[in-house]
């Protein structure tokens, strides 16, 4: 470290020459990176946290460009007469496909799903069901046909009456499963809840959802046309609202944006606020300690000076801050959710640098140094000690750029990048300022204060309860190692999305619509029809071979709609089968109303055509350029908001390879959640181990012993199991958000146990208690300062972001406790048994 303050101390004498020149030149840099700075974007889609040649990223990306995924606009319209409903619905549809986008120039939508066209798919229900699905109609058919002729037999007798409650519950599940298969292929000619008491129409807008500005503009023209049709007339308690899942998008990004702003404000001007009150207090405290007749300046001197340190430090800051994302642009350009919040952390971060060694440079003025030599002096002992602080925590960062989730690699390359630039800014840039402001007496610096607090009187005092403190703290130690299997993963990924009022309150009146058990599938890629047919077997045979499977079920419209007339008359033949069944004499005469639409679906006799197929249903299967897509749909049977299920169906699925040999893979964005998940927590024990090496190869380095490199680390370890502790009782759990934080916190952490054991090498012998009053102070001030940072995100609504505030300010709490307490109290016994070496 000695090799490196040498090499660059030049620099710092160039700020005391030059000091104009030198602070010109770093606002100019920082204007210029503000410029890129200010074009970052958060990017909340889960795809960006994977790297690129991941084969279910890979998948995925050619899904959207082959398939696209367009997300309409949805309006509910909710009252207790469906006609009212339908009347608005009709009156809207004309008005909104005029709504005009003056700033792009277009039409904000340009096709809408309202009426269906059922009538022919009624009559091709049969035609156009799976393999699957028809045996079940003739699995049910035959039952029903054996049942009649039972009981059309005199000589029956039903030796099972006792059994007619649990028949009639079988036979209501059959008809619930028969009625779903139904609505599967045909949906009613509208979409509307069960009752019909809601209904929704969809609009397909003509400009990307990417495009915050215009999506926010779209719900606007569409919220100021429902005012304007006045809904009431319609009916009087009929409610009408825009939403979907295209408004949620909009709610999440907006949300972050927000929670970023929120946090930002709040801990900016937390840290801002405690460190100009703490050197306020601090110069007006010492500075009245000293002796009367020396007293030149008043209360109110030193409070106009009040935003001094936080000029002095904030400029220095702020500027690292601006070339960080400036870089981070032309690296990354752009965030993701978790570095969205990065800014206001670095500020908290970096001030910490700061404040050590402005309050260093104070201490060597009062005592009568030259500006030029209590630079240098700062420089060459805080400097120092800040060097190895902000090396073990940048390093600590750094470690995570290796990483392949990029939830890890980004927050570590941008992070640690901030904290190397904010380690110069405040060396090689604060030194400028503060000669600036010296030659015009900003600056109050006067000989009558005593800040040095290790020259003061009963500086050599013993720490107090050293041996109680040491002995509670290792206890804890050993209790929390002994419940350490009460710390859990938090694998529920709704637990960490925000709830958005407005969203549930569009649910709520919107009902379940067109809703099935068939949801979130995953889809498979082919270039053949023969392809699809190959990978529908292959998973239907791994299906059936697995009792524990996590597949519902599996679809392609090559299986729904053939194509070749083998396909064709295949078809024909079983609606044949079934129309023979239907035909039988025991049935014929049968009243039911599933008989009745098989009886409709079972006359068709010529293939359909695929121009007579309706819209809504071609759209399911169609590619961007409007041809039948080959693919085939995996429907999973378990929820996918639990990563544990998300992870099994991906196992299951995730890869395939079929019996020509070829590999196909499963494209989802809850496959690539379910990889993410696994990824982090495969990733995340190497992270913090290489971390932890990382720290002490540089710990070591700055101290040239392995005995003090133990003594300052100690903190770091004592406060990290203390912070487990404290998750454990308050019932605070990991998850994908906030493991980044872990080696964050070992990086941070460790600053405290550094500076408290250099500034006591440096001292000396019994010099201890002195130490906490004076680096203690600063340790204390700059954890408190990177605390508020994180403390912002408290504030958020985003409970992901919220889990990486709550966990950083406990952990680095903690360890400025054990740094404050557990570590003076090992020194104290270590001196006691005179086992001090130096």
């Amino acid at each position: 470290m000695s090799f490196f303050l040498k090499l660059l101390r030049p620099l710092v004498q160039l700020n005391y020459r030059y000091p104009i020149a030198v602070l010109s030149v770093s606002l100019a840099l920082a204007i210029y990176s503000g410029y890129y700075a200010t074009k970052l974007v958060i990017d909340t889609d889960l795809t960006s946290l994977l790297p690129d040649d991941y084969e279910s990223v890979i998948a995925l990306e050619k899904l959207r460009e082959s398939v696209g995924g367009e997300t309409p606009l949805e309006v509910a319209v909710n009252s207790p007469d469906f006609e009212a409903n339908k009347a608005f619905a009709e009156a809207l549809i004309p008005k909104a496909m005029e709504l005009f986008d003056d700033r792009r120039e277009d039409y904000f939508v340009n096709r809408y799903e309202f009426q269906r066209d059922v009538d022919i798919l009624k009559d091709y229900a049969i035609y156009l069901a799976t393999d699957q699905e028809i045996d079940d109609i003739i699995f049910y058919l035959e039952e029903e046909l054996e049942e009649a002729r039972l009981e059309a037999n005199p000589f029956f007798i039903d030796f099972e009456d006792d059994f007619d409650d649990d028949e009639e519950a079988y036979e209501d599940d059959r008809l619930e499963r028969f009625e779903q298969m139904y609505r599967e292929i045909i949906p009613s000619e509208y979409p509307v809840n069960d009752d019909s008491t809601s209904l929704v129409v969809r609009f397909f807008p003509t400009g990307s959802q990417n495009d915050l500005n215009y999506i926010r503009d779209l719900f606007a023209a569409f919220e100021g046309l429902i005012a304007e049709m006045d809904v009431q007339q319609f009916h009087s308690e009929m409610v009408v609202r825009s939403g979907g899942r295209l408004e949620r998008h909009l709610m999440e990004i907006d949300s972050i944006i927000r929670d970023v702003t929120t946090s930002f404000g709040s801990g900016i001007t937390a840290v801002i606020l405690l460190v100009g009150f703490y050197f306020m207090i601090k110069k007006i405290i010492n500075y009245r300690r000293g002796y009367f007749r020396h007293v030149n300046y008043s209360f109110w001197s030193h409070l106009i000076r009040f935003p001094v340190p936080i000029i002095v430090i904030g400029v220095p800051l702020l500027i690292s801050l601006s070339v960080t994302f400036g870089i981070t642009y032309v690296v990354y350009g752009s965030l993701n959710t978790m570095t969205s919040v990065l800014f206001v952390i670095l500020f908290g971060l970096g001030i910490d640098y700061g404040i050590h060694f402005y309050a260093r440079y104070l201490e060597k003025r009062s005592r009568g140094e030259l500006i030029r030599n209590a630079l240098l002096k700062t420089y060459e002992s805080t400097g120092a000690a800040i060097m190895i602080s902000a090396s073990t925590t940048a390093v600590a960062l750094f470690v995570l750029v290796i990483a392949d989730f990029r939830g890890f690699s980004e927050f570590g390359f941008i992070s640690g990048l901030g904290i190397v630039l904010a380690y110069l800014s405040m060396l090689f840039i604060m030194p400028s300022i503060l000669v600036l402001f010296e030659k015009y007496n900003i600056i109050l610096i006067n000989k009558n204060e005593n800040v040095d607090a290790t020259k003061t009187a009963g500086s050599s005092g013993s720490f107090p309860f050293a041996r109680a403190i040491f002995i509670v703290g290792t206890v804890i130690v050993a209790v929390v190692l002994f419940q350490s299997h009460r710390l859990y993963f938090e694998y529920n990924f709704s637990e960490l999305e925000p709830e958005f009022p407005r969203y549930e309150e569009f649910r709520s009146i919107r009902g379940e619509i067109d809703q099935t058990g068939r949801r979130n599938p995953a889809y498979f890629l082919a270039d053949t029809d023969e392809e699809v047919r190959e990978i529908l077997t292959t998973i239907r045979a791994m299906k059936s071979a697995n009792p524990e499977t996590t597949i519902l079920d599996v679809e392609a419209l090559q299986e729904r709609f053939p194509v070749t007339p083998g396909e064709q008359q295949f078809k024909l033949d079983k609606v044949a089968e079934i129309r023979a069944i239907l035909e039988d004499p025991f049935l014929k005469n049968q009243e039911s109303e599933y008989l009745d639409i098989l009886r409709r679906a079972s006359k068709v006799t010529e293939p359909l055509d695929i121009n007579d197929v309706p819209e809504f249903l071609k759209n399911r299967f169609l590619t961007r350029d409007g041809e039948i897509g080959r693919f085939v749909m995996v429907y999973p049977s378990v929820g996918l908001s639990d990563g544990r299920k998300s992870i099994a169906f991906k196992n299951e699925i995730g890869v395939i390879q079929t019996e020509s040999g070829n590999t196909y893979h499963a494209a989802s964005t809850s496959i690539v959640a379910a990889e993410m998940l696994e990824l982090m927590r495969k990733e995340s024990p190497y992270m913090v181990i290489a971390t932890f090496l990382m720290i002490f190869i540089l710990v070591y380095a700055g101290f040239r012993s392995f005995r003090w490199t133990i003594i300052a680390m100690l903190p770091l370890l004592i406060g990290l199991s203390w912070t487990f502790g404290a998750m454990i009782i308050l019932g605070l759990s990991f998850n994908m958000y906030n493991l980044v934080v872990l080696p964050a916190i070992l990086g941070i952490g460790n600053d405290n146990g550094v500076h408290l054991a250099s500034r006591y090498r440096e001292e000396g012998r019994k010099s201890m208690s002195a130490v906490l009053k004076s680096t203690g102070q600063h340790i204390t001030i700059g954890s408190f300062t990177t605390m508020l940072g994180f403390a912002g995100l408290l504030l958020t609504s985003h409970p992901g972001l919220n889990s990486i505030g709550v966990l950083a300010v406990v952990g680095i709490g903690l360890t400025l406790f054990s740094a404050l307490t557990y570590l003076p109290s090992l020194v104290q016994l270590l001196e006691n048994k005179g086992w001090i070496r130096f």
